[in-house]
């Protein structure tokens, strides 16, 4: 396996967009019969942080029954404009993907809808102020924007989160992307165990959490 600390703006796969993306850069990886690592799953474009790999068939295998499983646990963290109320909680809400001209985007819907995925997520507040609030969100399952359109339906979209309606500005500077950083990945390993990988934050995510009175 081969984790990487995904930055923002990298695009996980192909898409809409033609640009490099880190399944692009895999290839870097190619072994001499040109067979190369595969990616176990995926971050938004704008979200930083650890991602996984497989170096070899098996391991992806492995690895992918254990992440349908729901083996995988996954620890986000972002910065609001507001601390929620209640500081923490678990948002159960099912999902309905809608595309609107060339843009996919998920939304809020009450259960029983044609289409909608059932949807789980686990919020922590870690630091408040008067400019915002540091919170740890855990997915419970893995839908597209989840975390995002979760923490909107509760009326605290993530700071630079423009689609869903997240502030562009936090303690009197711009958020040039979306605050959300994928720190730590914990899963089964194929040769027995669990294994757990952490990412920093990065610089930018520090400094406005900083300016916010968040530091940690």
């Amino acid at each position: 396996m081969i984790a990487f600390n995904k930055p923002s703006g990298l695009s996980s796969q192909g898409g809409r967009i033609q640009a490099h993306t880190l399944d692009d850069l895999l290839w870097a990886f190619a072994r001499s019969n040109g067979k190369r690592p595969e990616l176990v799953h995926r971050l938004d474009r704008d979200t930083s942080g650890v991602i996984l790999a497989a170096k070899t068939k098996p391991a992806a295998g492995f690895l992918g029954k254990a992440m349908q499983a729901r083996k995988f646990s996954k620890t986000y963290l972002a910065l609001l404009s507001a601390a929620p109320e209640p500081r923490g909680g678990v948002i159960d809400a099912p999902l309905l993907r809608q595309e609107i001209g060339r843009e996919s985007y998920m939304r809020v819907v009450e259960s029983g809808v044609e289409g909608a995925q059932a949807s789980v997520s686990r919020y922590r507040t870690l630091a408040a102020s008067d400019e915002g609030a540091l919170v740890e969100l855990e997915p419970q399952t893995g839908r597209m924007h989840q975390l995002r359109v979760h923490m909107a339906a509760i009326g605290r979209p993530l700071v630079g989160d423009v689609r869903y309606g997240g502030a562009l500005t936090a303690a009197g500077r711009g958020a040039a992307r979306l605050m959300l950083h994928a720190s730590k990945l914990s899963f089964p390993h194929p040769e027995g165990g669990r294994t757990t990988v952490e990412a920093p934050l990065p610089e930018d995510f520090q400094a406005l959490a900083q300016a916010m009175g968040l530091g940690r």
